[in-house]
């Protein structure tokens, strides 16, 4: 039998070209190089990541090691057992009937104490069911104790700190070491595979024979070993607010306590500033201080570990002001452009070029918003590119069309327009935005490229061409009728609407399949043009954004061009993703000789004029 481990193959993958692909959020066949049963890759922004399937716990510190060798981590912690359940080294629990009795295992060692609890706030609630300690909302100012042992944690809106003691180690104890600012001194040694004398246990570096009487290692602890396993009760001292340097021990007792200090000398001096005793103060959105009996005392709060990748319609932000950064919801964006390619809300990405009326995007639920799409052959057999959008909400019917011809309930309109509680249009840079009290959004470019905006609210609400928006690619292609289709013409033809009459060819499935692009000359200059996504134009945004699927629609949508022109309708929708992650491109248009809707309206009334 071969044994595989999970690591070392990912590095080369790593080091290597980065993977393409085409489907956002859907997982991506394991590269040969990769083990399957270490990884899973998915497909995020047109690139292929991937990441271990399996959590293998940390030996940091740990002395007594085991060497295994039947599953995906090398090494592990030795463990502990506690009424027929078995635990990882490093994990604690607490007892169902009194939450203030923790339990925690290092090297194979369990240590009992009580959970000591420590209220940053004047006013705290009472426990929740289950917990020990009281909670303090986190959005009012609270300052942690000085003590290094005290740990808080975020639950929601609630704050809850407490303060427990180390655990017992089986570490020499000349080779454990306390760093600055640590609570629990850590391990500088090791040993693998140990096996003590047969029932013994191993504390501190030090054989105990098998014995249910009780003894004990230091002052605050005692402990028993039972058939080979060592327990330990462990006393756990007050949490105090004054700098560890005023800490004191005074002869007797087994906890340290802070000096007492005269209330004439309780005010506190910090950056010039005077503050009086209990007083809080932020230093920056991640620091907060307290003047505490005469000394000035800060906490830092701590973040939640940041994910190496953010579910699907989430993005990771560090909103201003905030210490932490988190995965927001973000709007869904569904995009049409060329020889009509899509782009769903939750990133699946298909062309379909059926020349017919179309339901782009609907409140399958509420019924609140209609977004229509009509598509038009342009004198071709094989194409289509958009030609009006009709959008339909209570009271209002909204039609975009070419060259910016704008109408509302029939009548055309100048720009910028509002219609107060309904929506209002204005001119961007290269298109119109048509924003609506509802929150959808359409930009339109005048000529054939699409982006809708949908607000979280409509998570799992919407459906059509766009998709139902429910963070799952892999059921986008819903047909009208319920069922879950593969064939982007079966589904895009579900979806039409109106009369045959709408249609300006054949209502029938086209073959999306490449097909030859005439002449050798023609292929050349095609290339060439659409080579121009591959260039420095557009060098900044490359490693974000995958460009190889906006590369293939450019050679397909001027295979079969009317115009000349339709290269950069790719480049549009590229130029458009890449601006929403922060990727300013602001001389593409220039470079590639791609005209917005304004100057070719200009040009043609200037003509005109002449």
């Amino acid at each position: 039998m071969t044994i595989f481990q999970c690591y070392g193959a990912a590095e080369k993958f790593i080091n290597g070209s980065p993977q393409t692909c085409d489907v956002d959020g859907e997982n991506f066949p394991i590269p040969k190089n990769l083990n399957p049963d270490c990884y899973s890759c998915v497909c995020n922004n047109g690139f292929v990541e991937c990441f271990h399937k399996h959590y293998c716990p940390n030996v940091t510190g740990c002395y007594d090691l085991l060497e295994v060798k039947t599953d995906h981590c090398r090494q592990r912690c030795r463990g502990c057992s506690k009424n027929g359940t078995d635990y990882e080294s490093g994990t604690e629990w607490t007892n169902k009937d009194d939450p203030c009795t923790v339990y925690s295992c290092k090297d194979g060692i369990i240590t009992e104490s009580k959970q000591y609890c420590f209220t940053p706030c004047s006013t705290p609630l009472d426990p929740p069911p289950g917990q020990c300690c009281p909670v303090c909302h986190a959005d009012r100012s609270v300052t942690t104790a000085e003590d290094p042992c005290v740990t808080c944690k975020c639950n929601g809106s609630h704050l809850t700190c407490s303060k427990q003691a180390c655990p017992v180690s089986s570490c020499p104890r000349d080779k454990l070491v306390n760093s600055t600012n640590e609570c629990c001194p850590h391990c500088t040694d090791k040993r693998k595979n140990y096996t003590p004398a047969k029932g013994a246990c191993t504390i501190h570096g030090v054989e105990f024979d098998n014995s249910k009487t009780p003894f004990l290692i230091d002052d605050v602890t005692r402990c028993s070993c039972v058939n080979g396993s060592a327990s330990c009760f462990r006393e756990t001292c007050p949490a105090l607010e004054c700098p560890i340097e005023l800490q004191t021990k005074i002869p007797g007792r087994r906890c340290s306590q802070c000096p007492i200090v005269e209330q004439s000398r309780a005010s506190c001096t910090s950056s010039n500033k005077t503050y009086e005793d209990g007083q809080t103060w932020k230093l920056d959105s991640c620091k907060t201080c307290e003047c505490k009996q005469g000394q000035v005392s800060c906490a830092m709060q701590m973040c939640p570990p940041v994910p190496s990748r953010c579910p699907a319609n989430t993005r990771l932000e560090h909103p201003k002001g905030q210490c932490c950064p988190r995965c927001k919801e973000v709007d869904g964006i569904c995009t049409v452009f060329g020889d009509p390619h899509y782009r769903t809300f939750d990133g699946k990405f298909f062309t379909f070029k059926g020349a017919c009326k179309y339901q782009l995007v609907n409140d399958c639920v509420g019924n609140s918003i209609s977004i229509r799409v009509t598509n038009d052959a342009r004198s071709t057999k094989t194409s289509s590119w958009t030609k009006k959008i009709t959008l339909k909400m209570k009271g209002v019917k909204l039609n975009l069309g070419q060259k910016m011809r704008i109408k509302i309930n029939g009548s055309k309109v100048r720009l910028p327009y509002s219609m107060p509680n309904f929506l209002e249009i204005n001119k961007t840079d290269d298109s119109v935005l048509v924003k609506t009290h509802l929150g959808i959004n359409i930009l339109w470019d005048g000529i054939s490229f699409i982006e809708v905006t949908a607000p979280t609210t409509y998570r799992g609400r919407l459906c059509g061409l766009c998709g139902n928006f429910n963070s799952q690619s892999s059921d986008d292609f819903t047909s009208r009728q319920g069922r879950l289709l593969t064939d982007s013409n079966l589904f895009g033809d579900s979806w039409a609407v109106g009369a045959k009459k709408k249609c300006s060819k054949n209502k029938k499935p086209i073959n999306n399949n490449k097909k030859k692009c005439g002449r050798k000359k023609k292929k050349k200059r095609i290339k060439r043009l659409c080579d121009r996504i591959n260039s420095e134009i557009f060098e900044g945004c490359h490693q974000k954004i995958n460009r190889e699927t906006y590369y293939n629609a450019c050679l397909q949508d001027m295979c079969k061009c009317p115009t000349g022109d339709c290269y950069c309708q790719s480049f549009v929708a590229y130029a458009h993703k890449c601006n929403r992650y922060d990727v300013q491109l602001p001389h593409w248009r220039s470079l590639t000789e791609c005209r917005t809707i304004w100057d070719s309206l200009s040009t043609n009334k200037q003509n005109k004029t002449n």
